[in-house]
């Protein structure tokens, strides 16, 4: 295992200077080329090909990167009394606030911070930048989020000239050189247990677990190490004596399975370290939506109309950020009783602008104002595919104008900042109505 797992790898293991990345020779501690003590060394380095990468605190990093003032300051990604953390920077998670905590909670943790609203779009559009990046090393990329990925670099040495430990590290830094944000890198034999190194060394790290080492290194940690064992289910699993994950080998798969179905069978190969997904090329995404839950209880049609807009200028800039457009449209609302309400619309061809969502959006929503208070309101695009123009709809002589004047607000966004031209793009929108 190698960077910052807590155990110190030979000297006689193959590794790189991570401020270099000059190769290194056996028995040195410090790079010869430029003196660094940073160094990554691991007996397995150069014959493990499956990563995962994850970039750091993504949004309030980009968020730092575009205003340096906040640098040493705790940022807070989020937005409203009752919606929660988008994302925090390291600094305010020293406080203790992490990802979907209440921003109330958060702001109680860390009064000092510096709450920023998500700008959606610009994420969307670095993402895509940064995974782009990946695609030139290997095709094998497999996308979670927008701000990580499996990356499968079997039989890649030859194209680079490299290894796939070396290759990443290139990367990383050429992440950072040109996005402006760290990447941390998990390196190992397969995904879970390249996703568990990624966040062994945080932020900027890169971390290996060899196979020699896997079942001693797993054994130890808690059952709430393994992706997709939740608070509840670590609690049922505890409850039942099971709390780490040689708790799981001690039980074997058939009573594992006895007891928790296929979950069971499941955790049962995790725990030895066994996981033989493949990773896949990005896979469909089916949709592209926000939301947002208010600070108050609305049923006020203005208020809602306002809100509404605002999450599909966020929706159209991600469309955009990834060249594609979507066939139906989807109006979220979550009453102050919890109850949701689902309603869907098929346009006449694919859209991705914000003005067709909206248009639609408002009609969806309209007949849904009937005196009733809401907590949530969400819209999104789904039936995904390419973009190949957008004239919005062909039947609304209006639409190639308004079309036309909304990609001139998108340039001038980019140029100027967002929120003065995006108010007056939704208050332009309420007028013609």
């Amino acid at each position: 295992m190698a960077g910052g797992t807590g155990m110190k790898p030979a000297l006689a293991d193959p590794g790189y200077c991570r401020a270099c990345l000059a190769p290194l020779e056996p028995g040195l501690d410090a790079c010869p080329a430029c003196g660094s003590h940073k160094l990554l060394r691991h007996r397995e380095l150069n014959t493990l090909s499956i990563a995962h990468i994850d970039c750091d605190a993504f949004f309030a990093a980009i968020e730092k990167r575009d205003n340096p003032e906040l640098e040493d300051k705790p940022v807070i990604v989020g937005g409203g009394q009752r919606g929660v953390v988008s994302t925090c920077c390291y600094i305010a998670r020293l406080y203790g606030v992490h990802s979907a905590m209440p921003m109330f909670k958060a702001l109680k943790a860390c009064p000092d911070a510096v709450v920023i609203k998500p700008v959606h779009g610009k994420y969307a559009a670095e993402g895509y930048r940064i995974r782009e990046m990946m695609k030139d090393i290997t095709p094998l990329v497999e996308p979670l989020s927008i701000d990580e990925a499996f990356l499968d670099l079997t039989g890649t040495t030859r194209l680079h000239g490299a290894p796939p430990a070396l290759t990443l590290l290139r990367l990383q830094r050429r992440i950072r050189e040109t996005v402006g944000i760290t990447v941390s890198v998990g390196l190992s034999f397969n995904k879970f247990l390249a996703k568990t190194a990624s966040d062994l060394d945080k932020p900027h790290g890169f971390a290996v677990i060899g196979e020699a080492e896997a079942m001693d290194f797993l054994g130890p940690r808690p059952v709430r190490a393994i992706y997709g064992v939740g608070p509840a289910f670590a609690a049922k699993l505890e409850r039942d004596g099971i709390r780490t994950l040689a708790d799981i080998r001690r039980h074997g798969d058939r009573d594992m399975a006895r007891r928790y179905g296929e979950m069971g069978y499941h955790l049962a190969r995790l725990a030895r370290g066994e996981d033989t997904r493949k990773v896949k090329p990005e896979r469909e995404r089916k949709s592209v939506s926000c939301e947002t839950t208010f600070n108050a209880d609305y049923d006020d049609r203005e208020i809602l109309e306002k809100q509404l807009w605002r999450l599909c200028v966020r929706v159209s800039d991600q469309m955009k950020a990834k060249g594609i457009s979507g066939l139906v449209v989807t109006l979220k609302l979550k009453a102050s009783d919890f109850k949701t309400r689902t309603r869907r619309r098929t346009l006449k061809e694919p859209s991705q602008l914000a003005d067709t969502l909206f248009r639609v959006g408002r009609e969806l929503l309209s007949p849904e104002i009937d005196g009733t208070r809401y907590r949530l309101i969400g819209i999104g695009f789904s039936s995904l595919q390419d973009a190949v123009g957008d004239s919005g709809d062909l039947l609304d002589p209006g639409a190639l104008r308004r079309a036309t004047a909304e990609r001139a607000m998108d340039r001038a966004r980019e140029k100027y900042g967002g929120d003065a031209v995006v108010k007056g793009i939704g208050f332009r929108s309420k007028r013609k109505e």
